[in-house]
């Protein structure tokens, strides 16, 4: 596959933030595109954005050195060469970056490269994204995890929790799926209007409104999935991101944004047992901050058994942190997130990495999102079974659902919807 040519602007993202967008020609004529999300709830470790913190432009958000290093550094040593493999074009962009966190060129210039070129080499092989990623054994359909309350960083609420999901399991389809989750959105939205709540939506189009504590959040997402004719814990499921890192202070977990109480870490263990003995809830993301190795391995040792327990920021989608993970029992499941490690090949080795130990991977948007839709691709390509992509509503989320039909539409007889068995839980390992 030799590069004819690459170039790279700055465009906006769905906060209307700067991110970076680039197009690849290979010399067949073939042409790509690629664009790149952004975090704001983000992990310590993740891969370096390179921002220009230039105030006078977007409040210093800008990413024109990040635009610049593709257009000239990046471009000058790709153009015209001949890359056999995805892998062999994405360890040239990290050595020629050549720092521990991509901070010289930007994680966020190298991944724009790294997905056009994947997208352009599909084009011109002629087979979808999604099996030139994973080649012939990509048909899993996931189990879409939607955001429907948002709260923490995401929302200007009372909600100390960052997200509380959805997991509409019970399908044949993942289309049925999709319409069970969406309905259910809808019925949440009559739930929050009934008692006179906000409808407005957070960064991923979940509700966002002020409620009395947390867990009014749960039971106003339990009265929807009822109101919507469906099972909670049969039909649909909940999926939890608290985003604890937020919340960690001084060596304790602090409820800013309700009571403004402190809990140890114990206690957090303790809400978290709590709730997933009183609500129907099937997985926890970042359950604790990304500091707190000792808590996660006493979190993954009372509950990981019953429910999966997603490391996001402790892990970072690097697999040498996953090592360490894995060797101290922290969690049974990673979440996925191509931005944070910069390149593609770099995430396929951490999910290959999470398969071989017995994780799950729970592939993710991120809050600062465009309306690529690589993701969809990926969690196909990987069989990966759960996917989370935002909430009900705002086209940079949907966009992700809408590939994923067309994939399974694609697929035919040979599409499988991964339903409750996606889920590291109890009734899973039946």
């Amino acid at each position: 596959m030799k590069i004819q040519e690459i170039n790279a602007m700055e465009i906006l993202d769905s906060r209307g933030n700067p991110t970076i967008e680039a197009n690849l020609w290979l010399d067949d004529g073939t042409k790509a595109r690629a664009m790149v999300p952004s975090g704001a709830s983000t992990g310590e470790r993740e891969a370096s954005e390179l921002r220009d913190n230039d105030k006078n432009r977007f409040g210093g958000k800008g990413v024109l050195k990040a635009v610049e290093n593709v257009n000239t550094i990046i471009r000058e040593q790709i153009k015209g060469r001949d890359f056999n493999s995805q892998r062999e074009l994405d360890y040239f962009l990290i050595d020629l970056d050549g720092t521990r966190n991509k901070s010289k060129l930007g994680a966020n210039a190298l991944l724009a490269v790294s997905m056009a070129f994947a997208r352009a080499s599909s084009y011109s092989s002629h087979i979808p994204l999604y099996q030139y990623l994973g080649g012939s054994n990509a048909h899993v359909l996931p189990v879409p995890c939607m955001n429907v309350i948002n709260g923490g960083k995401h929302a200007d609420n009372t909600v100390d929790f960052q997200e509380f999901m959805i997991a509409p399991h019970n399908a044949d389809s993942f289309r049925e799926s999709i319409r069970m989750g969406v309905e259910v959105f809808h019925s949440l939205k009559n739930v929050l209007k009934s008692k006179g709540l906000s409808t407005g939506v957070g960064d991923e189009g979940g509700f966002a409104p002020d409620l009395k504590s947390n867990d009014e959040a749960v039971e106003m997402i339990i009265k929807g999935i009822e109101m919507a004719g469906l099972k909670p814990g049969e039909d649909v499921s909940i999926c939890l991101d608290p985003a604890a890192s937020e919340m960690w202070e001084n060596g304790k977990y602090k409820l800013f944004k309700s009571s403004g109480k402190l809990l140890s870490s114990d206690e957090m263990i303790d809400l978290w047992e709590s709730w997933s003995n009183k609500y129907p809830i099937v997985l926890i993301e970042d359950g604790l901050a990304e500091n707190d190795w000792e808590g996660w391995a006493k979190l993954n040792s009372r509950l990981g058994n019953k429910i999966e327990i997603v490391g996001d920021d402790i892990f970072c989608t690097n697999k040498d942190i996953l090592k360490r993970g894995i060797e101290q029992n922290v969690a049974n499941s990673i979440l996925i997130k191509l931005n944070q490690i910069g390149t593609l090949t770099e995430t396929l080795e951490t999910i290959e990495m999470a398969y071989r130990n017995n994780f799950n991977c729970f592939v993710s948007h991120r809050s600062g999102e465009t309306i690529d839709s690589f993701i969809a691709d990926l969690t196909v390509a990987v069989n990966a079974g759960h996917l989370k992509t935002g909430s009900g509503c705002r086209s940079e989320r949907i966009e992700k659902f809408n590939q994923l039909m067309r994939i399974e539409k694609e697929l035919g007889s040979a599409a499988e919807f991964a339903g409750i068995k996606a889920f590291k839980t109890d009734n899973d390992k039946n």
